[in-house]
């Protein structure tokens, strides 16, 4: 530093407000430290302003799955949020595992992000209420805690698995497969006891709701619960599937194609997320669309509030999601 102010011809301390408060440096006196610093090749030592300043202008979101566009569209939104705030966002991948979560957070914590977006494994575990406890903010992504003890930015899930399936019994479905993960997660749970209550306030008992269980949430899932839904026996497969992601539901509409199964005359099917993909379906997904890119910049929103202001409450926002109709739930004779 005190080599570009000599280049420059100007104090350490104005380059020091360049780097960290250029706002108060004149334009004409921030160009000519920043062309000093370009002809010496200077680029400022950030770890040594960590230790200093105690945290780095860092941001974080760790996603639950890396491979599904959803979290892609969310961290979007994050990202537009930090950049306005001049900050940078890095995104870990916890691949839906609790250790590797745990472990991204102990780095992260060690390196001093300013904050933490996470989408978690489990968002009542304890491992989250110990970070915070050690100073760093965290706001909860796509999730609830139930005890509100941090922010967080969620869609009514339980609203998107109602409206779903209440759309399919008004196309005249009345047996819907739930296709989906564990229910110990807790968007499946939530869209899950949505669904069911679809058939509630239709007069349908629970039985019409025929569980299809996957290991995970992707395409592959998808299409193997594809066979084994054409596995079971005509009088009682159901004529439409509910699936808990669209990655899952673009996997069992490749399924059906390769089994001769017809979209929608066959089967309905209706996804979850309405991410860019669902719209380019070979037949297009009828499809629950949450607000992706709004959560991420709602989310660092309140981050960044959580992280300047010593006054902030934490808050619990949730979105309400809408039901995108394409042809993978609209027969030719249904006129709309």
């Amino acid at each position: 530093m005190k080599d570009v102010a000599a280049a420059a011809g100007v104090s350490l301390g104005t380059v020091s407000n360049v780097l960290n408060r250029p706002h108060r440096v004149s334009p004409k006196t921030r160009a000519k430290v920043e062309a000093a610093m370009s002809k010496l090749n200077f680029v400022r030592n950030e770890s040594a302003r960590q230790l200093r300043a105690g945290s780095s202008r860092v941001l974080a979101y760790v996603v639950l799955d890396g491979r599904n566009p959803f979290f892609t569209d969310v961290a979007a939104g994050m990202e537009d949020v930090a950049a306005e705030d001049d900050l940078a966002l890095f995104v870990c991948n916890s691949a839906n595992l609790a250790e590797r979560e745990s472990a991204y957070l102990s780095r992260l914590e060690q390196q001093r992000v300013q904050g933490v977006l996470i989408t978690p494994v489990d968002p009542d575990s304890p491992v989250l209420e110990e970070f915070t406890r050690r100073g760093t903010p965290l706001i909860i992504v796509d999730r609830r805690r139930h005890d509100n003890s941090h922010c967080s930015v969620a869609v009514d899930d339980v609203r998107g698995g109602e409206i779903a399936v209440r759309h399919l019994l008004e196309q005249g479905h009345e047996r819907i497969a739930f296709v989906g993960g564990r229910v110990t997660i807790g968007q499946v749970r939530d869209r899950r006891e949505g669904a069911l209550r679809a058939l509630r306030d239709a007069g349908l008992g629970p039985d019409h709701l025929v569980d299809l269980a996957t290991p995970q949430l992707t395409v592959e899932d998808g299409g193997n619960a594809g066979q084994r839904l054409a596995g079971l026996p005509s009088a009682t497969r159901p004529t439409a599937a509910f699936c808990v992601n669209d990655l899952v539901a673009l996997g069992l509409l490749r399924s059906c194609a390769a089994l001769h199964i017809r979209v929608p005359e066959d089967l309905a099917i209706v996804g979850y997320d309405d991410i860019e993909f669902a719209a380019a379906a070979t037949v297009p997904l009828t499809s629950v669309r949450q607000p992706r890119h709004r959560l991420g910049r709602t989310a660092a929103e309140l981050l960044i509030q959580e992280t300047s202001d010593p006054r902030h409450v934490h808050q619990q926002v949730t979105y309400l999601p809408e039901l995108v109709v394409r042809a993978s739930t609209l027969r030719a004779s249904s006129g709309r």
